[in-house]
């Protein structure tokens, strides 16, 4: 199981200030020298962290793969083509909510969904989306011809008790359900050091685990190597 690391909220310190400091290609140095396998970064439409000028120097500059998170926006899809990350994933977005707050309704936004997935594979980038552990979300992301989605974990990380435990299952079946229907199958939204061990025991297929603010807020402690290291231990 490989881990991608998101250094978002690095650039959202950045941000608070307007400074050039901290540099979040900086920190996805260091998350490279521990051992990270790939970058996230979230070029979202009101450009609250990362900016275009960090997604082209990113793609200059790393030697594991970048994962550019982003809306199903004609300018960012453009944006996308031109820089060529390794791979794009699309996520849903809104202008006032804190994180982004569930998966894309791949279904519901079929025919705006496909030109734009048709493009970015066109340009040579293989196409993710960020959805909800259903099937009919999984039978769409097949249909729409992206080869990978990455499973919404927030619900199962905010979550206790019996309800958890109910996400948890419905996070397995769906990554089996997937996984049978040829997808490869990735995950990620508020996992942490604490409930990343019994998610990882429990769902199966998973390739890569996409996480950032836990990540982010451990190194303000012990320094992003470190923390890095830690998350790696646990997927270990």
């Amino acid at each position: 199981m490989k881990l991608g690391v998101n250094v978002d909220h690095v650039a959202t310190l950045r941000q608070a200030r307007g400074t050039t400091y901290p540099a979040p290609l900086e920190a996805a140095r260091l998350c490279e020298k521990a051992g990270a396998d790939g970058i996230t970064i979230h070029l979202r439409e009101d450009r609250r962290h990362i900016q275009d000028a960090d997604v082209r120097e990113f793609r200059r500059a790393l030697k594991v793969p970048l994962n550019l998170e982003m809306a199903n926006s004609p300018e960012i899809v453009e944006i996308a083509v031109a820089v060529k990350p390794a791979e794009v994933c699309l996520v849903p977005e809104r202008r006032q909510e804190l994180t982004t707050e569930g998966g894309l309704d791949a279904a519901g936004q079929f025919d705006a969904l496909k030109p734009s997935i048709a493009k970015l594979k066109a340009a040579g980038i293989v196409v993710s989306l960020f959805i909800e552990p259903s099937v009919r979300q999984l039978d769409a992301a097949v249909a729409l011809g992206a080869p990978v989605v990455e499973l919404h974990t927030g619900k199962y990380c905010d979550l206790a008790g019996a309800a958890q435990a109910d996400e948890l299952r419905r996070l397995a079946e769906a990554a089996e359900y997937g996984h049978r229907l040829g997808l490869r199958i990735n995950a990620g939204h508020g996992l942490n050091y604490d409930n990343l061990p019994a998610f990882r025991q429990a769902v199966p297929h998973l390739e890569v685990l996409n996480i950032g603010h836990s990540i982010v807020a451990r190194a303000v402690l012990v320094g992003m190597e470190q923390a890095v290291r830690e998350m790696k231990d646990l997927l270990a």
